[in-house]
């Protein structure tokens, strides 16, 4: 059984900043690709960040810049760092893990989210 824990969401001010974690366990395999999304009431959920087995990182065009996503391989967990924080980043934020299991399964992953809420 795979479980990912998140941490580290709440109440910022603009301008504020929020670390989230999502650390991984279980029996989940081999982690290849480690993300954020993030969704707000009545709109879809989007790809935040996201980071490789090899650090390569992404970033939605809105939090370049402003976020950086992070991972320890070693304890299985992935950091999203946000600074600058803004209102319209308000919303619930999923950890999303994808792995290789035994026999070559692939595995993908949800946190149960954790609420990000901007607001002076």
């Amino acid at each position: 059984q795979v479980q990912l824990v998140e941490s580290g969401g709440g109440l910022v001010q603009p301008g504020g900043s929020l670390r989230l974690s999502c650390a991984a366990s279980g029996s989940i395999g081999s982690i290849n690709v480690m993300g954020w999304y993030r969704q707000a009431p009545g709109k879809q959920r989007e790809l935040v960040a996201s980071i490789t087995s090899d650090d390569i990182t992404s970033y939605a065009d809105g939090v370049k810049g402003r976020f950086t996503i992070s991972r320890d391989n070693a304890k299985n967990t992935v950091y999203l760092q946000m600074n600058s924080l803004k209102p319209e980043d308000t919303a619930l934020y999923y950890c999303n893990v994808e792995s290789t299991r035994r026999f070559g399964v692939r595995g993908n992953y949800w946190a149960q989210g954790t609420q990000v809420t901007v607001s002076s």
